[in-house]
């Protein structure tokens, strides 16, 4: 199965250890010793914000925070491909295209490890490219929540929570909810337009549980399967 997972950094950040890298480096390795292709993002996760909030203090204009959170990507993406070794294809930073053009080099051959590149996009927006780049079978958003809900759970107690739901809903639930960390943030929205357009699949889970990364590939997972 050809499988681009985007992975939100904070999974990897909020226990900044070897430890915590290496069990998640643990689970990607054994997909892709059951014969699995695998591309992941990362994401910039709590250190990025660290890093924003003082460059927004400095005066950084939206630009320059977009360029520190692209940079806290391949902190996380550097490391996370060390942890994972020799198995590993690091895609360093570089305009998307340049990227995208190592990515279909090397895909297939190792773990595609990358993080962001572009200004004005999300490492969510390059997994939806990777994925139409490598006809992938599946995109899986590895988070901090368990799925896709119609409203804010935090807020709303009477929020419902899917298991499956429908691209067209599942962009509007993007649309109203505000999409800033802290916040309902569930997936990028030009993501998940170009996954719709191109029809792969989307799964949501809750990679604070790292299983569940294995259990979305095998289809017996807890969160939320978007198509």
């Amino acid at each position: 199965m050809k499988i681009v997972i985007s992975m939100s950094g904070s999974l990897l950040t909020n226990e900044l250890t070897l430890q915590n890298f290496q069990n998640y480096s643990d689970i990607i390795k054994s997909l892709w010793k059951k014969g699995h292709k695998i591309i992941v993002t990362v994401g910039g996760g709590s250190v990025c914000r660290q890093y924003q909030r003082v460059a927004k203090e400095a005066g950084a204009d939206d630009d320059k925070l977009d360029f520190i959170g692209i940079m806290s990507t391949h902190l996380n993406a550097s490391t996370f491909a060390y942890a994972i070794g020799d198995d590993a294809y690091l895609v360093k930073w570089k305009p998307l295209k340049q990227a995208m053009e190592e990515v279909e080099e090397h895909f297939g051959k190792k773990i595609i490890v990358a993080g962001g590149y572009d200004i004005g996009t999300s490492s969510d927006y390059d997994a939806a490219m990777f994925a139409q780049l490598a006809n992938a079978d599946i995109v899986i958003n590895a988070t901090n929540i368990d799925g896709v809900y119609s409203d804010d759970p935090r807020k709303n107690p009477d929020a419902k929570k899917y298991g499956k739901i429908g691209y067209k809903e599942f962009i509007e639930i993007i649309k109203k909810n505000a999409q800033k960390p802290g916040e309902y943030r569930l997936f990028d929205l030009k993501g998940a337009e170009l996954l719709k357009k191109i029809g792969t699949k989307l799964v949501i889970v809750d990679g604070r549980d790292r299983q569940e990364i294995i259990n979305a590939v095998e289809g017996k997972h807890n969160g939320t399967v978007i198509s």
